[in-house]
């Protein structure tokens, strides 16, 4: 086989080579095999416990993993243990479906009820497929799908990969991986690189890149090569081990090399994820998601106790650093039964979630801020809340005026996730003190992109010309206000793309830990001035990839 090119989005650095070896076969179609109505109680028995054995297990996994996994597999637990889905499980074993067809057909219905509506978690189809197969697999008495055995190092290929495996990868063994769907959003995509595993998605004809065929993947470019020559495979190792000096150099403050400071914080889901932050020299925290305390939490908030030790457990980590909170971010989009999201809507993404949640119910929010006040009182933190899903000033006032009302005198911020918002950014700051960017939802309304849809992966690319204006408009408000706007997306992870975003005005940068050391070393490299050269030629460009071409030529100095 003679040396073969293709291209996808890559979602996680380093460069890997190996073997390709495929993710086991998924569950078969069940049979449609008929019951009688005496049957019925049995099935609706083993269903039920099949679907509590798999929620159980994908929490085990949850734990294991810690970090960013736990909140993920948390996610797809509750999606096993759904009632709605049960419900409809039910039913369809009393018409005469046995338990492994009723759950294929109760899942399928909502599979496409999901796909259509387009909404953020829910939407999340690889997700709910691997609850499916799971489910399904431990009916029919089946090993369940995943990743395979092999006692050599491997390049991993699939057509997705869910959480639970992607969790759990024996980074000793899976060298990289590289999937035919996803987008630089997707589940699979944030865990590897918190995994620091390089990945590749959306890479069309992937499924049918033969075993056994040796892959390299570069995660940084996006390129996958099949067969790659001696002198292709030398030039990639001399290059990562380049990177991996750099890395090494790198340390201290993240700042560019004229010394303009920039701080480097961490994405965090909880306590779990401190010491890798802390290893990997964060400054502080940028995004600290409270979604997994509450995820975790039954059918009613934890209370403001509860809330509060696990918030001061993240905070003490870092005295005298920054710690940003962003409240819950659910509704709609993750429902949670005590917010009172379950009634549907034509279109969850774009319904009440993130702070029209909180908003709908002010209690909730109430008791989070008084817990966060809690958390800091004492310790020499600098406490910063901000609020998700702010559209415009209301929002932002809504909030200020709930932060006041709880006696919170953190520092108030407004994330900007919704374009209107970086359009009115100075209407907004005239609410709250500082902004933050997460260039994820806004990429997915910017473009009207569902942000786990590999086929609209493209418009998900943070490298997009027009979201960089966006983000723009937002540092440029801050800077006209003497305010503040940090990035808390996946955009900030990226060594270049964290110049180009430093060249644009952003005050800050927050990424999974595992990106810190990278993006510290490259921003070491360059100058400020460079950093903003490369940000207007990015924006110059006209689509994604010319704007990567067009800022990374700035700064290799082309």
């Amino acid at each position: 086989m003679t040396e073969t090119r293709l291209r996808g989005v890559g979602v996680s650095h380093g460069v890997a080579i190996g073997q390709a070896r495929h993710m086991g076969t998924t569950v078969l179609e069940p049979p449609q095999r008929r019951i009688g109505p005496a049957e019925a109680p049995r099935e609706l028995a083993r269903a039920r416990r099949a679907a509590q054995a798999v929620a159980a297990d994908l929490r085990a996994r949850g734990t294991l993993a810690g970090g960013e996994a736990h909140a993920v597999l948390e996610a797809q637990a509750l999606m096993a243990e759904d009632p709605e889905l049960l419900a409809d499980t039910e039913r369809r074993i009393s018409v005469g479906s046995s338990a492994e067809r009723a759950v294929y057909d109760a899942l399928a219905a909502y599979r496409a009820l999901l796909a259509g509506a387009g909404e953020y978690l829910a939407g999340r189809v690889a997700d709910l497929d691997d609850v499916r197969n799971r489910i399904i697999a431990r009916l029919l008495g089946l090993p369940t799908p995943g990743v395979p055995d092999s006692d050599e190092p491997y390049v991993l290929i699939a057509r997705d990969l869910a959480p639970a495996d992607t969790a759990l990868l024996d980074t000793s063994l899976v060298l990289g991986f590289l999937t035919e769907e996803g987008g630089p959003t997707s589940h699979s995509a944030i865990l590897a690189r918190a995994l620091g595993v390089p990945a590749v998605v959306a890479v069309p004809g992937a499924g049918e890149i033969p075993s056994g065929v040796v892959v390299a993947v570069d995660g940084s470019t996006g390129e996958v090569v099949l067969e790659p020559s001696e002198e292709r495979r030398d030039r990639l190792a001399e290059a990562a081990a380049r990177r991996r000096a750099a890395l090494a150099r790198a340390t201290g403050p993240g700042a560019t090399s004229d010394g303009h400071r920039v701080p480097l914080l961490a994405n965090i889901g909880g306590p779990a994820d401190v010491p890798a932050a802390v290893a990997a020299g964060a400054e502080g925290v940028g995004l600290f998601r409270t979604e997994l305390l509450f995820l975790s939490g039954g059918e009613r908030p934890p209370a403001v106790e509860e809330q509060a030790r696990v918030y001061r457990e993240v905070l003490a980590a870092f005295p005298e650093g920054r710690v940003v909170v962003r409240m819950l971010d659910a509704g709609a989009d993750k429902p949670l039964d005590f917010l009172g999201s379950g009634a549907a809507e034509p279109n969850p993404a774009l319904g009440v979630r993130g702070l029209r949640a909180l908003l709908a119910r002010p209690e909730v929010l109430a008791d989070q801020l008084a817990a966060l006040g809690e958390a800091a009182a004492g310790l020499p933190v600098h406490l910063e809340v901000m609020a998700p899903m702010v559209a415009d000033r209301a929002d932002a006032a809504a909030f200020a005026a709930a932060c006041r009302a709880a006696g919170l005198g953190a520092a108030r911020g407004a994330m900007v996730e919704i374009p209107a918002a970086a359009l009115r950014a100075r209407a907004l700051l005239q609410e709250v003190d500082f902004l933050s960017v997460g260039t994820n939802d806004l990429a997915q309304y910017a473009f009207a992109a569902d942000r786990q849809l590999g086929a609209v992966a493209r418009w998900q690319d943070p490298w997009q010309p027009a979201l960089l204006d966006l983000v723009a408009l937002a540092a440029e408000a801050a800077g006209a206000e003497g305010r503040s706007c940090g990035i808390c997306g996946e955009a900030a992870a990226d060594p270049a793309l964290a110049c180009v975003l430093t060249g644009l005005g952003a005050t800050s940068l927050s990424m999974g830990a595992a990106a810190i050391p990278r993006v510290r070393a490259t921003l070491a490299k360059h100058t400020l001035a460079q950093c903003r050269r490369a940000a207007a030629a990015a924006r110059a460009a006209d689509g994604a990839g010319a704007a990567r071409a067009a800022a990374q030529a700035v700064l290799s100095g082309e």
